[in-house]
């Protein structure tokens, strides 16, 4: 595959329903699934990591750029993947993991981070500096953002052995600010305002000079969004008429970040609107955490998994604790099936891993069908039945490859 992305850009532009979805996730089962899925429709998929996720100092994962792409290729060969479908990005690169320090020592850490994803062969990036460090706003404005995003892709072209070989720059950010994303009247997320989408192009377009030929993406709020309780979904009659603000810029599309848990068709919608980019997370270890919990519900000790990681999530409450709210029932409803499933940062936790082992170990083979139909969808089982490997894995694979398949509608063949 070529440059898929850049195809991808170009074919949206000339006005088809293309557009790639971007997996940020670094979930071994979400990750193998999501690769398989793939493989099966001969398609390409952006594998993305984070800022905070994965860095040069290990990030919360422990996971330095170099080291998510062996191990993320070491998924995709035992997978039976090829490798070249794979394109990695990294999302929200900048200061943000270090913004509690002075604005200086900050971008210094940023440096070294955007040439560490690049130098390990990362090519989506996403520089995102629209966040104040110490003594600064919380939110910065366009014109120190694209100043800062500029010094940020300079480090990236410089850090490209083979003559930028396939590097784009998505720039712009428009993620929930603290404490949730904000509503209108009609109670729909608010699109970003296409005047603003452009000045935020045009800040980045001085600040890049050459260097904004490589600009292929820019990240706008298109009214999609979700809260640890709710959907927000998107009016399929809007349009924001965000494409204005890429009136002279034919090799730009929009991304969408929080497109989780949409109704099929926003997909489409959303490419038709300019949008070949599509974030998604949460939906994919939400999915997960779904197999595994239907599991637990017909293991030889029920629930078992389920009271395991509330005590873990109990123990440690930082990654849930100011995100969820509410009475105690709110809490643990919000803990185990929020939709923000922040229950995906506590996976890695050695007593939750043990415990998973546990209950994927603990079944005669096969499972019998009417146990099976308890709690898992016949779309689920289907799928499971079409894919390889034990019928645990299977299942597991399944439930998260089905939350997955929208983003592969039929006119991005």
């Amino acid at each position: 595959m070529a440059d898929p992305l850049r195809d991808i850009v170009v074919r949206n532009r000339a006005g088809a329903k293309a557009a790639i979805p971007s997996v940020c996730s670094a979930q071994p089962d979400v990750l193998r699934a999501s690769l398989l899925r793939a493989q099966a429709l001969d398609r390409a998929v952006v594998i993305e990591a984070t800022s905070n996720q994965v860095n040069q100092d290990g990030g919360y994962t422990g996971i330095t750029p170099d080291g998510f792409i062996g191990y993320v290729h070491d998924i995709a060969d035992k997978s039976g993947v090829d490798r070249d479908r794979i394109i990695f990005g990294g999302d929200h690169l900048g200061p943000q993991a270090w913004r509690v320090r002075p604005a200086q020592e900050a971008m210094d850490k940023a440096r070294v981070l955007v040439r560490d994803y690049v130098k390990a062969g990362f090519r989506k990036i996403h520089l995102d500096c629209s966040e104040g460090c110490a003594g600064e706003p919380a939110q910065l404005g366009d014109e120190k953002t694209a100043e800062r995003s500029a010094d940020l892709a300079q480090v990236c072209v410089d850090a490209c052995d083979n003559a930028l070989d396939g590097l784009l720059f998505v720039i712009g950010t428009e993620v929930p600010p603290p404490g949730g994303a904000r509503v209108d009247e009609e109670g729909d997320i608010p699109p970003t305002d296409s005047s603003a989408a452009k000045a935020t192009l045009d800040a980045h377009a001085n600040s890049f000079g050459d260097m904004a030929t490589l600009i292929g993406g820019l990240v706008v709020q298109p009214g999609v969004e979700f809260s640890p309780t709710a959907v927000h979904h998107m009016p399929l009659e809007r349009d924001p008429g965000l494409l204005a603000a890429l009136d002279s810029w034919s090799a730009v599309c929009l991304e969408a970040h929080s497109t989780d848990y949409q109704h099929p068709a926003v997909f489409p919608r959303l490419a038709e609107l300019g949008f070949a980019f599509q974030k998604i997370g949460p939906a994919l270890t939400f999915a997960y955490r779904q197999a595994l919990y239907a599991l637990d519900q017909i293991c030889a000790a029920p629930g078992s998994l389920e009271a395991e990681m509330e005590k873990v999530m109990l123990a440690n409450p930082a990654y849930w604790q100011g995100h969820y709210h509410g009475d105690a029932k709110a809490l643990y409803h919000q803990r185990h099936f929020g939709l923000a499933d922040r229950i995906r940062y506590y996976w890695p936790d050695p007593a939750a891993q043990t415990a998973v082992a546990a209950l994927r170990s603990g079944f005669d083979s096969p499972i019998p069908n009417a146990e099976l139909q308890k709690v898992f969808d016949d779309d689920v089982l289907t799928r499971a039945e079409q894919l390889t490997g034990d019928q645990v894995q299977r299942l597991i694979d399944a439930q998260i490859q089905l939350a997955l398949d929208p983003y592969f509608f039929d006119e991005a063949t």
